[in-house]
């Protein structure tokens, strides 16, 4: 069983960047009518052509517990999501590789106000909306060629579940 962890900046460092207002570097702007919160994450996108694409990804909750039978990586950029809705989301990551190494892989639960992105070759399960439909900001890479690698689990292995529950308080 996989136990979702609290997000934060620390456990999340190996497989990217948390993207939230905590702790961050901020600074007022425009007449001090906002603050800009400077440098979220660290967008790669360029290799081979690549260019910045901006989209909005709907997602459906998914059912909890969760069997994880495939995870995505992109070996070519760095992937965010930013959530719109407030509702907390899963994240499933397994360290860049070949191919994801079951005992390797973490969950970590979002609050809502926290998104995530992806290191380039980072291991991660699509989406994973809980309790209600969620929308999301998402940041990744346009070319032309491929760039995403998907990793279906045997389905004689050991199944990773992920549960609803937080393994630790944060």
């Amino acid at each position: 069983m996989l136990k979702p962890e609290p997000l934060n900046r620390a456990a999340f460092k190996p497989f990217g960047d948390v993207i939230e207002t905590a702790e961050a570097t901020s600074y007022p702007i425009n007449d001090g009518m906002c603050t800009r919160f400077h440098d979220l994450a660290a967008v790669d996108v360029d290799e081979d052509g690549g260019r910045p694409l901006i989209n909005l990804f709907r997602s459906k909750p998914w059912p909890l517990p969760l069997t994880v039978s495939l995870l995505e990586r992109h070996p070519k950029s760095s992937q965010a999501f930013v959530p719109l809705s407030g509702a907390p989301f899963l994240v499933v990551v397994a360290p860049p590789g070949d191919a994801p190494t079951p005992g390797l892989v973490r969950a970590f639960a979002s609050d809502g106000r926290q998104g995530v992105n992806f290191h380039r070759g980072v291991w991660h399960h699509p989406l994973i909306a809980i309790g209600d439909e969620s929308d999301f900001l998402v940041v990744d890479r346009g070319a032309e060629d491929e760039n995403c690698d998907l990793h279906h689990f045997p389905s004689e292995a050991e199944p990773l579940v992920v549960t609803a529950q937080s393994g630790a308080s944060g």
